[in-house]
C-alpha cells in the first residue's frame, strides 16, 4: 500500500518554544505557492556520461505543469531545455485512463513532462512521452533541440525507453511492444501481437505497480539485441466499476482490481529479439505468483526475481538457453521467512560476487552470493537495519543504513574485502540523508535534511572534498519562524518493554490544560517519526499556535527497525497498533501534565485512516474525536499482494479470522464518540467503496457521524483548492469537539 497522505513524509514537530512569538501562520499560507519548503527538482539523474544532472521542475507560470530542465555536472547554471507549450503549440494535453492511472501508481499529479529517460550513453539526448507522441531532446552546441518522434497522438505511446546504444527505441502501444529505429527512418515495428485491454505487453500489472514497486515492465539487454518482456493477462482478474463521481457528472471507470483472495492476472516472462521479434518463454514454476523484479546479468543473461503468493519465500531465478531453444531456469538463492520477506532493490553485480540483503540475522544487512554455487558472505554488520544499497563501484559498496532506533539514516561505504563500513562526509547526528548514483558508482546525488530544514540536493564525487549544490526552489524566508526542535518522548509499546518512537510539540505556555492532536499511520513498510524533514511541520505549527499539543508516534510493524519489530502485522490488522497507540495517549499524561486527557483527537489517512477509525470503533478508546481519511474498512475489498502478505488468504466466505477481526463496519455499533470520514470519489487504491460501506454500516446502527468526501479526487485529495478544504473541515471539527472542556 502506499500512501500519498500528510503522515508518510512527516518526520516530526514543533515545539512551544517561542510559539507565541511566532507570526500567524493560516491554513492559506499553508497550501500557497511557492510552498513554506520551497521545492527540489523531480526525477533527478545523473547522465550516462556523467556531464549533466537531469530533473524536471514546475513551470514559472503554472507550478502544476513540469519542464525538463539540465545543470552541468561540473558546475553552472541550470537551463530549460523543453517545456510541454513549446512542443503542443496551445492545444491541451491528452491523457489516456491508462496513463492516468500510471501516474497515480508513481503518486504524480502535475502535467506537462513527467517523465523522461536519457537515451543511449553519450549525454547527447533524452526522451520522453507528451500527449500521445514521443519526443528527442538532442543536446548540441547551439542548445537544445526537440525532435518529435511520432504523429499518432490518438494513439499513446507508453514506457519508451532507448536501447543501450541510443540507436533504438522501444515503447507500449495498445498494448503491444513496438521497437522505434532512429538511425534509418524505418516504420515503427510491432515486436508482439495480441495486445488488448485485458493483455499487454512491456508494462507493469496494478500488483506490481502499486505494492512491488516495480514500475516497469520490459528491459533491454546490454547489447541491444533483445528485450525481456513481461506479457501481462488480466482477463482472469475481477472488474470493479469505478463511479468517479464529479460535481457536474459521473464517469464510469472499469478497473481490473485483483481483491484479496481473488485471482491475479497471469504474468510471463519472455526474451525477444529486438530485429526478428522471435521470442523465448522463461518458464516459472506454477507457485510463482509474483514477479517482483526482472533483469539481465552483465554477460547478457536474463533473471527473475519471483514471489510465491503468500510471499513467504523470494527466489532469484536466472535463464540460460536449453534444448530446441527453451530457456532453462536455474535458481541461484532463494530467501524464506515465516511472515513475508520484504521486497528489495538490492540486486548489483561486483567481482566478488552478487550483492544483495537479507534479514535472515535479526535486520537487513548485506550479503556477497556467489552466483555459481549460491554461497552467502556477510558482508555489513551494521548495529541497526541496513535501509538499502545504492551502489557498487571500485571504492566498494555505497549504502544507506538507520540508527537511532530507525529515526535516522545515513550513507556509508562498504569495503568489498570486507571490514567495518565508513561514514561518508557530511553526515549529522539528527539528519536524514540518502543518495542515488551513476553507473559507475563515481559520482552521487545527495540528499539531505533535518528537522526544520528541507532537503537540500548536492553532487558529490565519491572520495573527494566538497559538493555541487543543485538547483531548487528555496525554502520561503518566514520558514524559520515555525522551525523548532521535536522533543523526543520515551513511550514504551503495550508489550511493556518495545520503546515507541515519539516525538511531541508542545501547546503554547499559556495552554495550561490542553487538547492534543495525534498524528500516527500505524501501517506496516512505513514510518514517520524521523530527524529528517516532515512536510506537516507547517500544519502542526498552525495547531500549536491554536492552542493544541500534537503527539506524532510509530507503533510496532511499522518500517526501519529489525525483523521482529517489523513483523508484528503477521496475521493482524487492528490490533498491536491499536494496543501501541492506546499505550502512547495514556503515557502522554503523565510524561507532558498539562495535556487534558479527555481531550485528545486523532488524525490519519490510508492505513492511519484505517487506525483512526478503528480506534473510534472501541468502547475503550482514549480519544475524543477522530479524523480517517481514504480509510480501509474492509480488507477483503483491498488488493491481493499487500493483504494476502500480512492476513493471508480471507477463505471462501472473506471471514478468516484476520479480516474478521479487522472489518470496520461490523464494529459500527461500537461508535459513541465523534468521527469525521473523508475520501476521494475517484480513489483507485483505497475504493470509495470502503468509506461507503462503513457508511452504510453505521447509519444502520443509527449512528451519527461527519462525512467529507471530494467529487473526482483520487487516494492523495490532490490541488491546494481540495486540501484547503480538507484543511479547513479538520480544523472546524477538531474545534467544535476537542477546544471545548467536557
Amino acid at each position: 500500500m502506499k500512501i500519498t497522505s500528510l503522515l508518510l513524509a512527516a518526520a516530526a514537530g514543533v515545539t512551544g518554544v517561542a510559539i507565541a512569538q511566532t507570526p500567524a501562520l493560516s491554513l492559506e499560507r499553508i497550501v500557497a505557492d511557492p510552498p513554506l519548503a520551497g521545492r527540489l527538482p523531480r526525477q533527478v539523474e545523473i547522465s550516462p556520461g556523467g556531464r549533466w544532472v537531469s530533473f524536471l521542475r514546475p513551470s514559472q507560470a503554472d507550478s502544476e505543469v513540469l519542464e525538463l530542465w539540465a545543470q552541468p555536472s561540473a558546475g553552472g547554471e541550470p537551463r530549460k531545455l523543453v517545456a510541454a507549450a513549446d512542443l503542443l503549440g496551445g492545444a491541451e494535453q491528452k491523457l489516456s485512463e491508462a496513463e492516468k492511472m500510471a501516474l497515480e501508481r508513481q503518486r504524480i499529479s502535475q502535467r506537462g513532462i513527467t517523465s523522461y529517460r536519457w537515451c543511449g550513453g553519450d549525454d547527447a539526448a533524452l526522451l520522453f512521452p507528451l500527449s500521445g507522441d514521443l519526443y528527442l531532446v538532442r543536446l548540441g552546441t547551439e542548445g537544445p533541440r526537440a525532435q518529435r518522434l511520432t504523429r499518432t497522438p490518438d494513439s499513446p505511446k507508453q514506457d519508451p525507453r532507448c536501447a543501450p546504444d541510443g540507436r533504438s527505441l522501444a515503447y507500449v502501444e495498445g498494448g503491444n511492444l513496438v521497437r522505434l529505429a532512429l538511425d534509418d527512418g524505418a516504420a515503427p515495428k510491432p515486436l508482439t501481437t495480441g495486445g488488448s485491454e485485458t493483455l499487454t505487453w512491456g508494462l507493469a500489472d496494478f500488483i506490481a505497480a502499486e505494492e512491488l514497486s516495480r514500475q516497469q515492465g520490459y528491459w533491454w539487454s546490454k547489447d541491444g539485441q533483445s528485450l525481456l518482456a513481461l506479457r501481462v493477462d488480466e482477463s482472469a482478474v475481477a472488474v470493479k466499476t469505478r463511479a468517479q463521481i464529479f460535481a457536474d457528472r459521473t464517469a464510469m471507470t472499469e478497473q481490473r482490481y485483483p481483491a484479496a483472495g481473488a485471482t491475479n492476472a497471469k504474468v510471463t516472462a519472455f526474451v525477444i529479439d529486438a530485429h526478428s521479434a522471435q521470442r523465448r518463454e522463461l518458464t516459472l514454476p506454477g507457485d510463482a505468483e509474483y514477479i517482483a523484479r526482472a533483469g539481465w546479468f552483465a554477460d547478457g543473461t536474463p533473471w527473475l526475481q519471483w514471489f510465491n503468493r503468500d510471499q513467504t519465500r523470494l527466489t532469484l531465478t536466472e535463464f540460460k538457453p536449453g534444448a530446441g531453444g527453451a530457456m532453462a531456469g536455474r535458481d541461484i538463492t532463494v530467501e524464506t521467512d515465516p511472515a513475508w520477506v520484504e521486497v528489495h532493490d538490492d540486486l548489483i553485480e561486483t567481482p566478488r560476487g552478487l550483492l544483495w540483503s537479507s534479514e535472515t540475522s535479526g535486520r537487513r544487512q548485506l550479503l556477497l552470493i556467489d552466483r555459481a554455487t549460491g554461497r552467502r558472505t556477510p558482508l555489513t554488520q551494521q548495529p541497526e537495519a541496513v535501509a538499502h544499497a545504492i551502489c557498487a563501484g571500485a571504492r566498494g559498496i555505497v549504502f544507506a543504513s538507520y540508527g537511532d532506533l530507525g529515526k535516522r539514516q545515513d550513507l556509508y561505504l562498504q569495503p568489498l574485502a570486507g571490514g567495518p563500513a565508513v561514514t561518508l562526509p557530511g553526515s549529522a547526528e539528527r539528519a536524514w540523508r540518502d543518495a542515488k548514483a551513476d553507473n559507475a558508482c563515481g559520482q552521487l546525488l545527495v540528499t539531505q535534511s533535518a528537522w526544520g530544514q528541507p532537503p537540500q540536493l548536492a553532487l558529490q564525487t565519491l572520495g573527494q572534498p566538497g559538493a555541487i549544490a543543485l538547483a531548487g526552489d528555496a525554502p520561503a524566508a518566514d520558514l524559520a519562524a515555525y522551525a523548532n526542535t521535536p522533543q523526543s518522548l520515551a513511550l514504551t509499546a503495550a508489550d511493556g518493554r518495545t520503546p515507541l518512537n515519539a516525538f511531541y510539540f508542545a501547546a503554547p505556555a499559556s495552554a495550561r490544560r490542553h487538547p492534543v492532536l495525534v498524528l500516527a499511520y500505524g501501517g506496516p513498510g512505513a514510518a514517520t517519526v524521523s530527524w529528517g524533514w516532515g512536510r506537516d511541520m507547517p500544519l502542526i505549527a498552525y495547531w500549536q499556535q491554536r492552542g493544541y499539543g500534537v503527539l506524532m508516534v510509530d507503533t510496532r510493524g511499522m518500517a526501519h527497525r529489525d525483523r521482529d519489530y517489523t513483523r508484528a502485522h503477521h496475521r493482524s490488522f487492528g490490533k498491536t497498533e491499536v494496543a501501541d497507540l492506546y499505550a502512547a495517549v495514556r503515557q502522554l499524561p503523565r510524561l507532558v501534565p498539562t495535556v487534558d486527557p479527555a481531550r485528545i483527537g486523532f488524525f490519519g489517512w490510508s492505513y492511519g485512516g484505517f487506525l483512526g477509525a478503528r480506534a473510534m470503533l472501541d468502547a475503550d478508546t482514549p480519544f475524543a474525536a477522530a479524523v480517517a481519511v481514504a480509510p480501509v474498512t474492509d480488507w477483503t475489498l483491498y488488493d491481493t499482494a499487500y493483504t494476502e502478505r500480512y492476513l493471508g488468504l480471507p477463505g471462501a466466505d472473506g471471514k478468516a479470522p484476520p479480516y474478521a477481526s479487522a472489518n470496520l463496519p461490523a464494529r459500527a455499533a461500537l461508535l459513541t464518540k465523534p468521527l469525521l470520514l473523508v475520501h476521494g470519489t475517484a480513489d483507485d487504491n483505497v475504493l470509495f467503496e470502503h468509506t461507503l460501506r462503513l457508511v452504510e454500516a453505521l447509519q444502520n446502527a443509527g449512528k451519527t457521524f461527519d462525512l467529507q468526501i471530494y467529487p473526482g479526487k483520487a487516494h492523495g485529495i490532490a490541488g491546494r483548492a481540495a486540501r484547503l478544504h480538507l484543511y479547513r473541515t479538520m480544523d472546524a471539527f477538531f474545534d467544535r469537539h476537542l477546544k471545548t472542556v467536557p
